[in-house]
């Protein structure tokens, strides 16, 4: 089992029982978070050192387990909508969180050591200390999962580990109870370890956190068809099962990646893959979700999507992600933010016209930064006034989405629905799109997914009057042409801020430096922008 510092008599936890335990928690405080987050791990950890009788152990623990929940659940918080790689304050939020599981872990390995070394009062208790183990090492792993991290090796590690020795004596397949399990069913270490497989090998799907969690739901009502085998076949119509290696320091890997090692595992994919199909001619045919013990928080066409993903990332043959298969691929030049992209597809840096005295302070700073006046359409200076652009490696790149892995681990820091231009330096196009998905490397690359806008973008000004309290002035902005064939309409792109049904606002384009229109109606926005419809102005 996994190595644990040894107990120490100088050990003072503030209880040391189930009892003290409870009177202590009756008094914890949890209005300074930070402050109770730091004191669970601090007592949990002392906790641990002290020495005591298994049973007695156990039962602290499984009192400590509500409050230790509630604390993680709302510290988590800190990290929605974080820009990706992170801070280093919301990096130090994420080695948090992992610890408080890790804490909790050592008590119950702590509890696993003491039967393992005969301890009787443990006896009925296996089973339930093997599931808590594996629940705790599973937490820390989909921690860095809803973080959009890359779990590193020695989690995984941990995790294989702990799974091997309850396959080893026997226990994988007993059904525990937890009454914080959201389903409310009882659950088996196999349906623990897999479920957290497969909810790894869905991380670059760009699901949303209602979809993790019913994914996550689905997977525990469908326990009854995972299997884990030390062999395998397959005939070439079957759903290809995947492989795991309870020796090894990653998730799930394609078939072909499987090898020899005694700890390669096989999880057979056909019966998962026929229960999904079925569900989804279901579907088709008219059923509910909820008569397909699907829950109710997605109408049919969306649990039909959502199935669909899910199928073709688990059971179809496919191509390996960059991020698991590395191998060559094009290169594109990436920039982010509207400015940025204004810069880049015009060659030339925004400057807002007609303002007094601006263009002379900026010709000012040129020859007190560079000792010159710049020529800025020349791309060397666009970098030397800092709209930088990145290399990136191109997974796919369709017409409505593509798939990216940063060249680099350094960089600009990205964060859901913010806009950026796609360059593909061979064809000179540009492209712009959404980030639909971001996840960290182990390497600390950025991986993303990409939401095309529909058209080739043309740059422009925009300049608007007092409306409300939207913003005024001049901004740099795109066009999106009319796509008849789609029937898609022009659009514009603008700043966040700037966008209110009727506002008159002018446009400055190359071809028509003189253009007053009326905008209509939102058709999508982000944290940056937003694409607006648009009229002529009469």
């Amino acid at each position: 089992m996994l190595p644990l510092e040894p107990t120490d008599d100088l050990a003072s936890p503030a209880f040391k029982d189930a009892d003290s335990c409870t009177r202590w928690l009756s008094q914890f405080q949890l209005t300074n978070l930070s402050l109770a987050h730091g004191t669970l791990r601090a007592q949990l950890d002392e906790f641990s050192r002290f020495p005591l009788r298994g049973k007695d152990r156990l039962q602290t623990l499984e009192a400590l387990r509500e409050t230790v929940n509630i604390v993680q659940d709302d510290f988590s918080k800190r990290l929605f909508g974080k820009k990706l790689p992170f801070a280093d304050e919301d990096f130090t939020t994420l080695v948090a969180l992992t610890s408080l599981w890790q804490s909790m872990l050592n008590g119950y390995l702590r509890c696993m050591q003491s039967w393992d070394a005969g301890d009787t009062t443990l006896a009925s208790e296996a089973a339930l200390i093997s599931h808590r183990c594996l629940l705790y090492s599973g937490l820390q792993l989909g921690e860095f999962l809803r973080a959009g991290c890359e779990p590193d090796g020695q989690s995984w590690q941990r995790f294989h580990m702990i799974y091997a020795y309850i396959e080893e004596r026997g226990f994988q397949q007993t059904p525990v109870a937890d009454r914080f399990n959201r389903t409310g069913r009882p659950v088996s270490c196999l349906m623990l370890y897999v479920k957290t497989l497969l909810l790894h090998r869905a991380r670059l799907l760009g699901l949303t956190r209602v979809q993790w969690h019913i994914a996550d739901r689905w997977l525990e009502y469908w326990g009854d068809t995972f299997t884990i085998e030390p062999n395998c076949s397959m005939t070439r119509e079957d759903a290809p099962p995947l492989a795991v290696d309870l020796a090894g320091a990653r998730g799930l890997v394609a078939i072909h990646r499987a090898t020899n090692a005694a700890g390669m595992r096989f999880l057979a994919m056909v019966p998962l893959s026929k229960l999904i199909r079925v569900k989804t001619i279901l579907l088709l045919q008219g059923q509910t979700p909820q008569q397909n013990e699907l829950g109710d928080e997605l109408n049919g066409n969306d649990c039909i999507e959502l199935l669909n993903r899910l199928h073709a990332c688990w059971c179809e043959q496919r191509a390996e992600s960059l991020v698991d298969e590395p191998r060559d691929v094009p290169v594109a030049e990436l920039c982010f933010g509207l400015e940025n992209i204004y810069a880049h597809i015009s060659r030339k840096p925004f400057k807002a016209p007609d303002i007094a005295g601006i263009a002379d302070k900026e010709v000012q700073r040129q020859i007190e930064t560079f000792g010159r006046v710049l020529d800025q359409t020349d791309r060397h200076n666009l970098l030397e006034v800092g709209f930088l652009s990145e290399t990136w490696l191109v997974e796919d790149d369709g017409l409505v989405q593509g798939h990216l892995l940063r060249k680099l681990n350094t960089g600009e820091r990205l964060g859901m629905n913010q806009i950026l231009c796609v360059h593909n330096t061979e064809t000179k196009a540009y492209k712009v799109g959404v980030v639909s998905l971001a996840s960290v490397t182990r390497s600390g690359q950025l991986y993303i997914g990409v939401r095309y806008l529909p058209g080739s973008p043309q740059t422009m000004i925009v300049r608007g009057n007092s409306f409300g309290n939207l913003l005024t002035g001049a901004a740099a902005a795109l066009m999106l042409p009319e796509i008849p064939r789609l029937r898609i309409p022009a659009s514009i792109v603008l700043p966040r801020d700037w966008f209110q049904a009727g506002r008159r606002i002018d446009l400055a384009l190359k071809e028509n430096p003189k253009l007053s229109v009326i905008l209509g109606f939102s058709v999508d926005k982000g944290n940056d922008y937003e694409r607006v419809s648009f009229t002529p102005a009469s």
